[in-house]
């Protein structure tokens, strides 16, 4: 549906101010148009896509091997699901609340209905926007440390990494660490170039993968109930068992009396056990970075996360049962680093750039660098069919892809490529992966949800925030659970594991501690950082001068079939450095004195918030 034409000229008049600023500082960033929005199908394969992967065919064997029992792998994996929708919960109730602008107010078909209220406006960044919100006195300390934890570790390089053993062990090829490291390469590079390049042929290629992801699954279900059924597969029928190391007795992996006789009791085996658990439904958070380019978020988001959420987590629980019923507990199991690989010898014989992006709009880089890494840029697709078939409508808005953030995503996944390059590519799988768990999800998740609960009933704006929030289920129990379950992950990490675990330096090559250490140690980096740029780098190569940034975003009012809703439909951002000015009264510290929070400005038509 076309814009109203106030709107229409809003946007014109400021792509024509950005254009005619001479200053260099300002970076232009359009949203996605209406026709270029993401709907409810898509949305829908992002969250499988990203969530269907390695964790599903690595990690039950990583937790049975841990844990020693089958009914403990499956009950971790049902608290599994529980944190996975717990933390969408939380997710939801960010995302659909802020930020919020003073706005008209509208019946649901556009109608004007008089007078303004504060009304959340959706955008992209994810967990950027909703811990910079709740540490808002100090917005740039928040922005610092979350961009380098994330700018450093936020990517799958470990997911990369054991594509290219499935793709070895599919060809029948063993013993080549460098043609792993080198697959992961490819994997990366074409996922980044696709994205680049041409914006819709990433969407269609992210819908078709999750499409086949989500028939592989259903297959593995399929063929392994049928299978503990009586069913042949030229295998002949197979039945998952239990074997007493004592007596070499064998039980059925659901006998009650024995699923849970065998299990382990290693408290920092269990929260790696259910770091890697939780890792595996983690997808949820993708859509939420590119929330303000998602097709009437308000109407439409939480029901096709929260139903697509639930079809993972019912899918995750039946395949970990389907392995159960072909799969054995016993020295086949320790030889192999997937469940999925030993599930089909025994039935058959023998994949952040706009969070990125958001990070350096917030002016956190030196000039340059936030100016490049900030900006959006026509695909080149798009820009060779408008030299082919110029476009005539005046207000077409060609496809953007954030490509210099992709750059910057692709350079970090090759320097974690290659310093993992000493250690054999199954043990930089179980490095890399528990690194991402412990900083991204678990070290953010815990922020967040913690969070959540001083917004809703410690903070000022306390009775505010339950009565204008976008999102509200279960009241505090999600944020609850993920508060509890992160604290004990990051606190379990430091239990050393007990001998014979699959954690010690015999297993994996490299000390317990390495990857809480390392996940600390990027905190404190980004604090280093932001101590750095806020008082180093001003004081020598600002004149002792303040980092202001000034974002206009127009708001305009997006209508669809029948219903519209508030969108941001472009932003300017201006970082620049002022002087300090001197107190104009003794007890006005000027600049020194003023939260970050003031010196972060946003105009909105005219209004500032």
């Amino acid at each position: 549906m076309p814009l109203e034409p106030d709107d229409q000229r809003r946007i014109d008049d400021a792509k024509r101010e950005f254009g005619a600023d001479g200053s260099g500082t300002k970076v232009l960033v359009l949203n996605a148009s209406e026709a270029q929005k993401l709907g409810p199908f898509t949305v829908a394969c992002i969250i499988m896509n990203r969530t269907i992967g390695s964790g599903i065919f690595v990690s039950p064997a990583i937790v049975l091997k841990t844990t020693g029992s089958p009914g403990i792998l499956l009950l971790l994996w049902v608290v599994g699901g529980v944190v996975g929708m717990s933390a969408l919960f939380v997710w939801l109730e960010f995302g659909l609340s802020i930020p919020k602008f003073e706005l008209a107010n509208r019946a649901e078909d556009g109608t004007p209905l008089g007078g303004e209220s504060m009304q959340c406006v959706t955008r992209n960044g994810g967990e950027k926007n909703y811990l910079e919100y709740i540490f808002k006195s100090k917005k740039m300390r928040t922005t610092c440390v979350f961009g380098i934890m994330y700018i450093v570790l936020g990517n799958l390089t470990g997911n990369a990494i054991v594509f290219g053993i499935y793709v070895l062990q599919a060809a029948d090829v063993e013993g080549h660490d460098s043609l792993v490291r080198g697959l992961a390469v490819i994997c990366l590079s074409a996922t980044c170039l696709i994205h680049a390049i041409w914006r819709k042929g990433g969407i269609v290629a992210n819908n078709i993968l999750a499409v086949l992801k989500f028939t592989i699954l259903l297959s593995i279900i399929v063929i392994g109930f049928a299978a503990s059924a009586g069913a042949s597969f030229g295998h002949g029928p197979v039945h998952g068992q239990t074997v007493d190391p004592k007596t070499l007795k064998s039980t059925s992996n659901f006998d009650l009396h024995s699923s849970f006789a065998f299990a382990r009791g290693d408290a920092g085996g269990y929260a790696s056990s259910i770091l890697y658990v939780v890792y595996s439904f983690s997808g949820y958070k993708q859509p939420f970075y590119v929330l303000s380019e998602v097709y009437q978020p308000k109407k439409y988001f939480a029901i096709t996360t929260i139903a697509t959420q639930a079809v993972v987590v019912t899918l995750f629980i039946l395949v970990n049962i389907a392995y159960l019923c072909a799969v054995s507990f016993d020295k086949r199991l320790d030889d192999n680093v997937d469940m999925a690989t030993v599930f089909f010898r025994e039935v058959f014989g023998n994949e952040l750039a706009p969070l990125k992006q958001e990070i350096a709009k917030e002016g956190i880089f030196p000039d340059s660098i936030s100016q490049f890494f900030a900006s959006n840029t026509t695909t080149p697709w798009i820009r060779l069919k408008n030299h082919l078939s110029p476009p005539l409508d005046p207000h077409y808005q060609p496809e953007q892809s954030p490509m210099a953030a992709l750059l910057l995503h692709w350079i970090f996944c090759m320097i974690l490529i290659a310093s993992t390059s000493p250690l054999i590519p199954s043990v930089a799988y179980t490095i890399l992966v528990p690194l991402y768990s412990y900083t991204v999800v678990f070290l953010v998740a815990f922020f967040t949800s913690s969070g959540l609960l001083y917004l809703r009933y410690f903070s000022p704006e306390k009775e505010t925030w339950r009565a204008t929030a976008g999102f509200n289920f279960l009241g505090p129990v999600p944020a609850i659970i993920y508060t509890v379950i992160s604290a004990f992950i990051l606190i379990g990490l430091w239990i050393p594991p007990k001998a014979g675990s699959l954690f010690t330096k015999d297993k994996t090559g490299v000390e317990w501690y390495v990857v809480p250490t390392i996940g600390l140690g990027v905190l404190f980096a980004g604090l280093l950082y932001y101590w750095a740029f806020k008082y180093a780098y001003p004081r020598y190569f600002k004149q002792n001068s303040i980092r202001v940034v000034e974002r206009e975003a127009v708001i305009v009012y997006e209508t669809g079939k029948g219903t519209g809703e508030y969108v941001q439909a472009l932003e300017i951002v201006d970082p620049s450095w002022e002087l300090r000015h001197p107190p104009v009264h003794e007890e006005d510290g000027g600049w020194d004195q003023l939260a970050e929070r003031d010196v972060q400005i946003v105009t909105v038509a005219g209004k500032q918030e």
